[in-house]
This record gives structure tokens, C-alpha cells and sequence, in this order.
């Protein structure tokens, strides 16, 4: 096998580890939440689009959850597929052959906590759970070997920050800020970019890996076509945490070089953006892409729970960057002009992409 099909070139940006009150275990109820609002739309995908005559006469059917953090979100995305698997074989009448075991793949980093993720799994199961660390921007599996890929809240991390906005003589450098939602139309570019190269690793590594009709389900944050950013919960966060950072480069806490050389490495696409990558790729069909926005009332938001999620989502980054002596100072004054922001009432959309896409027939 060639070491380019198998090989993980990718940063790496775990969530914060550990069961304590600022983990991402314990503040991750937002992603369950949008994960568990389209559950139907995920057992409909399945009933479907999965063909059980394409994928026989294995007796063992094989998921993989990429990018599966440390739970618990992961047990249950897991669960819901497994429940909608089953009954798809269910349907197919008892003259169909046995119901085969299940074997359940949880991806992620090698910096991931992993311990607890095993620590944390149900007892009570139905399938046999495996560990498999790497980045999914490379191959991680033998090929034809994966029946039903799943990913949810992990696509919109990129593998790596684009070096032209950290390049001080590119005309899409991004001087004193930390992402591209409200730069430049350079950054912007950037961006896009960087993210069409990944997503056609991620599509290729894929292909290589699903068996003839297999299924990946999909959850991507992602912006229908005409949206205003600016009115995003994603934008809300990002400005805050970098209008945060700048005060502290104020207060000489942080060194302005250090805020110029650091960019977040996230991207969100349109439907448009992602059909057209699906279709350069050309292995894989989709089946369903369906953006699917939530309105948060800030009346309802709860302030320190909200702070909470988003230390545990971009504490490590951050940590990497500047270092551990900042991130109490940091995150404190990010949930103070959080309520401040909050206290204007301005719902904020919450936007993510369901995509259902098929592996064709060789």
C-alpha cells in the first residue's frame, strides 16, 4: 500500500480532555442537542438509502465515528445509527439472512482523551468498540472495508491554518485577527481554499475506504448561500474571543505578534461550496443535503454555560499558542463580554448541513 494513501499530515486541536466542569464532556449539550434534532432525518437517510443487498454477504457490519471527541455525544450518535441499521434489516422481512454484529470504530487525534472515552462506554452495548487514532484527512482503514461512516461537529475543523494569513508579505495576511468571518476578502480566499484541499483528502481517503454502497451521514456547521454571518452564534464566539485576546495585548498580557500569528482553523461551508467538491471527487453520490438552521433566543442562553462550551471547544488552540497562563484571564473576561453582547436581544442561527452521501458502485 502506498505511504501516501495512509499517511496523517494534519494538526491537531483536541477537545479539552478530562470529566472536569470546564471538559468537553461535561459542556457539549449544545452539539447533542442539534445531533439529536435530526435523528429522524438520520434514520430516514438510513431506511433509504442504505441497500443491505449491496452490502452482504458480510456478517459483520462495520461503523466508523470520525472525529468522536470523548463522549458522551459520540455513544449516542452511535446508538441512533445502530437502532436506524437495525431496523433497516428488520424490514427486509425474515426470509432476509441473519442480522449481522456490529463493530464501531471511534476516531479521533492521537491527543485525544481516549481513556476516558473507553471509561465512558455504555455498558450495556451492542457492538464490539475499537479505538482508531489518526487524523481523517488521511486513510485509516483498509479499502472496501467500512460500511457507514458518521462525523458530526468535526468537518469544519481544517487541517491546518492557511499560511498565507499567517505570511506577513501575502496580501491575505490576517493582522489582528483570528479568523476569516470578518476579514478580508484574501483571508476569505485563504480559506476556501485550504478547506476545497481538504475535503478532497477527506472524499478520497473515503472512497477508498466504504464499500460499494456504503453511506457516510454527516453533520457540518454550514451557511445556506446569502446568510449574514454576523447574525451566527459561530461569529458571535470567534469575535469575542478575539476581541478578548486584543484587550489583552492592551494590557501587554500578550504580545501583538503572537495575535498575528494566530488564526483558528475552522470553516463552515455553503451547500454549493460542498456539492462542488463532492462532485470533483466522483466516487460518492449525494443522497441528501439539507441545511438545517436553529434560532437561538438570547433570553433563554445560559451565560455561563455558554463560556463554558466554548473554553472546552478552543481551550487547547489556544493553549498551544499562547500558552496556559492566560486561559483563566481569557475566558473569564470572554463570559463578561458575552453578557454583555447577550443582553442586547438579537437571536442568533445556529446553522449546520446534514449530508447523506453514497459510495458508487466500482
Amino acid at each position: 500500500m502506498a505511504a501516501a494513501e495512509i499517511r496523517n499530515v494534519s494538526q491537531a486541536y483536541p477537545m479539552k480532555g478530562g470529566d472536569g466542569p470546564d471538559s468537553y464532556a461535561k459542556n457539549s449539550t449544545y452539539q447533542r442537542e442539534a445531533m439529536e434534532s435530526v435523528k429522524e432525518l438520520v434514520t430516514k437517510g438510513i431506511a433509504e438509502k442504505l441497500d443491505i443487498d449491496l452490502l452482504l454477504p458480510s456478517n459483520v457490519f462495520h461503523i466508523v465515528d470520525l472525529g468522536c471527541s470523548v463522549g458522551p455525544n459520540t455513544f449516542s450518535s452511535v446508538e441512533n445509527i445502530l437502532e436506524a441499521v437495525l431496523l433497516k434489516y428488520q424490514s427486509q422481512g425474515p426470509m432476509d439472512p441473519q442480522i449481522p454484529e456490529f463493530q464501531v470504530f471511534f476516531n479521533d487525534h492521537t491527543p485525544n482523551d481516549f481513556n476516558l472515552l473507553f471509561k465512558s462506554l455504555p455498558p450495556n452495548r451492542q457492538y464490539y468498540a475499537v479505538g482508531v487514532p489518526g487524523s481523517f484527512y488521511g486513510r485509516l482503514f483498509p479499502r472496501a472495508s467500512i460500511h457507514l461512516f458518521h462525523s458530526s461537529f468535526a468537518l469544519q475543523w481544517l487541517s491546518e491554518v492557511p499560511k498565507e494569513v499567517v505570511d506577513k508579505n501575502s496580501p491575505a495576511w490576517n493582522k489582528g485577527r483570528i479568523h476569516y468571518l470578518s476579514s478580508t476578502d484574501e483571508v476569505v480566499r485563504a480559506y476556501k481554499a485550504q478547506y476545497a484541499v481538504d475535503m478532497e483528502c477527506f472524499l478520497h481517503a473515503r472512497a477508498q475506504e466504504l464499500v460499494d454502497g456504503g453511506l457516510m451521514v454527516l453533520i457540518i456547521p454550514g451557511y445556506p448561500h446569502g446568510t449574514p454571518l454576523s447574525d451566527t452564534v459561530a461569529y458571535l464566539t470567534l469575535q469575542l474571543i478575539e476581541a478578548c485576546l486584543i484587550d489583552m495585548v492592551t494590557k501587554r498580557m500578550v504580545s501583538e505578534e503572537k495575535l498575528d500569528s494566530f488564526n483558528i482553523p475552522m470553516f463552515s461551508p455553503s451547500p454549493q461550496e460542498l456539492e462542488a467538491v463532492v462532485e470533483r471527487n466522483g466516487c460518492l453520490s449525494i443522497e441528501t443535503l439539507k441545511p438545517l438552521p436553529r434560532q437561538t433566543d438570547n433570553t433563554v442562553l445560559n451565560t455561563k454555560l455558554f463560556a463554558s462550551h466554548g473554553r472546552a471547544a478552543f481551550e487547547g488552540i489556544i493553549k498551544q499558542h499562547f500558552g496556559e497562563e492566560i486561559l483563566d484571564e481569557l475566558f473569564d473576561l470572554y463570559r463578561k463580554k458575552l453578557e454583555e453582547e447577550l443582553s442586547i436581544v438579537k437571536p442568533r442561527k445556529s446553522t449546520s448541513l446534514l449530508v447523506v452521501l453514497k459510495r458508487k458502485a466500482n
